[in-house]
C-alpha cells in the first residue's frame, strides 16, 4: 500500500529527510559487531519510515528498528538559560551478513 501525498510538505519528505546522519560514538561503534547501526532521524519519522529509508538508501535488509526520543539539555551561560533542541535516535539492526557501505567502503569499521 502506498501513501497518498496530500501536500507539498509530503512531497519534500523523502528518505534523505528521514535519516539525518549517523551517530559515531564509542557505544555505537561497539554495537556494530552485533550488526546494529545508530542514526539521528527526524522527530516526526516513525519506525516504518526509518526502515524503508535505510533499506532504500543503503540496499540492505532491516530486521529491527528501535527509536529513542531524547530531550535537549538545559544549558546556562551566565544568567541566561537556554535549551538545546530535542532529537530522535534510531537503532537499526540489519540482517546477518548485510553491511552498510558508502563509496564501496564500510560506513563503520568493525
Amino acid at each position: 500500500m502506498t501513501k497518498v501525498l496530500n501536500s507539498v510538505a509530503d512531497l519534500r519528505y523523502t528518505e534523505h529527510n528521514v535519516i539525518l546522519k549517523p551517530v559515531i560514538t564509542e557505544k555505537s561503534m561497539a554495537q556494530n559487531t552485533d550488526n546494529k547501526y545508530t542514526f539521528l532521524v527526524s522527530l516526526r519519522a516513525n519506525k516504518i519510515e526509518i526502515r524503508n529509508a535505510v533499506e532504500k538508501l543503503f540496499n540492505v535488509s532491516v530486521t529491527k528498528v528501535t527509536t529513542v526520543r531524547m530531550q535537549g539539555k538545559m544549558k546556562r551561560r551566565g544568567r541566561i538559560f537556554s535549551k538545546r533542541s530535542d532529537y530522535k535516535k534510531a537503532y537499526v539492526t540489519l540482517k546477518e551478513g548485510d553491511v552498510i557501505e558508502v563509496g564501496g567502503a564500510p560506513l563503520f569499521e568493525r
